[in-house]
């Protein structure tokens, strides 16, 4: 195994190219139980048919755990935004038709959104007045069971040369709420400063899945709050700010 070709580098893992294999090496501190985990949902999305990278091995690489898979020749959506922005309505469309396909699927045995974000919601940074109010909104929000990403955005799709496109990092897919998944890729635009960008998503999501805008919105303070309590602190500011959004009676 060669690891001289680094394709990303994250906050808490570096990732290699070696032939048709990904290597997905994470760092000595990253938690044992969340590498397996990110490798389970990823085996369980694959039983769904969806068009990911297969998993080859879960091993050790110099005394740090890996997740071996397919390597997916390709750019991602991000990269074709940058070198073609004329075509950046088309590929949002795109997107939201991936999307819309991944949340088509079931997998019973995900972990549950909603368990996630209560959990998430009780370690945010918010008093415990606000954190009330949004564990109670999100317990009054529809209960569904559809395959949600969790961290769906034009970095996480591969188009390869024939078109096909592939969807990669699967660490925080649950089954939940497809309006959930949608406001998560509707703030993630946000906070990469693309308010246009995130506009248009959302119209087209609406659009597409005959989904009041008004319930999207709903789910963005239980989301952004959910989201605020990893990442940096810019991040955790902007995401708090959502927060404020909650109506109080």
């Amino acid at each position: 195994m060669k690891l001289d070709n680094v394709i990303a580098v994250r906050n808490d893992k570096t990732i290699y190219r070696d032939g048709d294999k990904c290597i997905k090496v994470f760092n000595s501190t990253h938690s044992k139980a969340d590498v397996l985990n990110e490798a389970l949902n990823q085996a369980r999305v694959e039983e769904t048919g969806l068009n990911i990278p297969k998993i080859i091995e879960i091993t050790m690489v110099d005394g740090k755990w890996s997740i071996i898979t397919e390597y997916i020749e390709g750019k991602t959506l991000e990269q074709l935004m940058e070198e073609n922005p004329h075509k950046k309505d088309e590929y949002i469309n795109l997107m939201v038709d991936l999307q819309l396909e991944i949340h088509s699927k079931k997998s019973p045995l995900l972990n549950k959104l909603k368990d996630k974000m209560n959990r998430k919601i009780s370690q945010a940074n918010l008093d415990a007045t606000t954190r009330y109010e949004l564990h109670t909104r999100l317990e009054g929000m529809p209960k569904h069971t559809k395959v949600c990403h969790g961290d769906f955005n034009p970095s996480n799709i591969v188009i390869k040369e024939d078109g096909t496109a592939y969807i990669i990092d699967w660490a925080h897919a649950t089954q939940g709420n497809a309006s959930a998944d949608a406001a998560r890729t509707y703030l993630l635009f946000n906070l990469s400063g693309d308010t246009e960008g995130a506009k248009t998503y959302l119209d087209l999501f609406c659009k597409k899945s005959d989904t009041a805008k008004q319930y999207v919105q709903k789910w963005m303070p239980i989301v952004a709050a959910s989201q605020s309590v990893k990442g940096n602190e810019k991040e955790r500011d902007f995401l708090l700010s959502w927060v404020d959004v909650v109506d109080y009676e």
